[in-house]
């Protein structure tokens, strides 16, 4: 690759990150920004096709015959919060900085993605088939994004899965499971001897999950980590509650399914339990991977990432890495590095140089 062909990339992917920043795509709403992304592909003279607001394309030589290699971020955000003092829908460069809502997560990641796709489209002397996945409703971990669109890319033999870590590889995921527990007891008025209060039952089911320790420790991902988020019971203060509802919030490491887990739970609590959803399962890529080996060699380490994204519904092995930081992600003025982006294009090419 040229200088100026990495620059012109780097330049492509600015500009499309620009015009993504300043069409609202929130969760089960960005038709904008798939209308943008589809369009960018199809004045590259790039096959783009479309399920929902789910936006792909394959190489130009693709190969049904050859592995083939998932390149995938998503293109919806989070609402912007309060304390937001920039227009989260500017894209605001400023300082080496670009501001604006979607820029860190994931819309850097997404264009870096996108950029690198580019550079190997034409290629014919590939090893690797390359899809290009641009998905949906990550932010709410929604039944239309990425889980609705592996169906229609065919089989998938490992992914780049494009969230914020400073490039460096996330190879394991925690799982997450939501709980609602429901504690049942006798509604009575506050003024008579009652001993079925909901909520003095429910005391000592939440006891339990603040001091249960599940046993096994991931090395990458350290314990299962069970929290009580939300409560709600009682009417009026003089009525002793008949029921009490609380929510738990299950973060679980790869040692451990979520039926194991939720088997755990329901042999030690006395209130009736249910999961919310199982899909979200905690994940891990081999350290001897082709895709982790290629950027150990580059100089990138290794962790296990306490946070949630698509690679949890992946079938197959996927590796999350990203230009940004995470911990700039649904916060406030939120920015990317525009230096980030060029790292990010450059590193994702030189990763996968190594294998394609």
């Amino acid at each position: 690759m040229t200088t100026t062909t990495a620059q012109q990339l780097t330049d492509d992917a600015t500009a499309l990150l620009k015009r993504l920043i300043a069409i609202p795509s929130f969760s089960k709403e960005e038709h904008g920004t798939a209308d943008a992304i589809s369009g960018f592909l199809v004045r590259r003279q790039v096959e783009a096709q479309r399920l929902g607001n789910n936006v792909w394309a394959r190489n130009k030589c693709f190969d049904g015959k050859k592995p083939t290699i998932l390149l995938n971020s998503h293109h919806d955000t989070v609402k912007p919060n309060a304390g937001y003092t920039n227009d989260p829908f500017r894209a605001l460069e400023q300082d080496g900085k670009l501001y604006g809502l979607g820029s860190n997560d994931a819309g850097g990641c997404l264009v870096a993605l996108l950029a690198t796709f580019l550079h190997y489209y034409d290629r014919q002397d590939l090893r690797y088939n390359l899809i290009f996945a641009a998905t949906a409703e990550e932010e709410i971990s929604g039944e239309h994004g990425i889980s609705a669109l592996l169906p229609y890319l065919g089989d998938i033999d490992c992914a780049i899965v494009g969230e914020p870590t400073q490039m460096q590889m996330a190879v394991a995921e925690k799982g997450l499971m939501v709980l609602d527990c429901t504690v049942h007891g006798t509604a009575a008025h506050a003024a008579n001897s009652n001993g079925d209060n909901a909520i003095y039952k429910a005391m000592k089911d939440i006891g339990w999950f603040r001091d249960f320790h599940f046993p096994i420790v991931s090395p990458l991902l350290g314990p299962v980590k069970m929290t009580v988020t939300i409560i709600n019971a009682g009417t009026q203060h003089n009525v002793v509650p008949g029921k009490c509802v609380f929510t738990v919030d299950c973060r679980i490491n790869e040692c451990y399914s979520h039926e194991q887990v939720l088997d755990e739970v329901r042999k030690n609590v006395t209130c009736d339990v249910n999961p919310r959803s199982m899909r979200m399962r905690a994940t891990a890529i081999d350290a001897e991977h082709p895709l982790v080996r290629s950027g150990s060699r580059l100089g990138r380490s290794l962790y296990g990432s306490p946070t949630l994204s698509d690679k949890a519904l992946m079938p197959f092995p996927a590796l999350k890495m990203g230009p940004g930081d995470s911990a700039r992600s649904h916060s406030a003025d939120e920015f990317i590095y525009l230096s980030e982006i060029e790292e990010g294009i450059d590193m994702y090419i030189q990763m996968l140089s190594q294998l394609l």
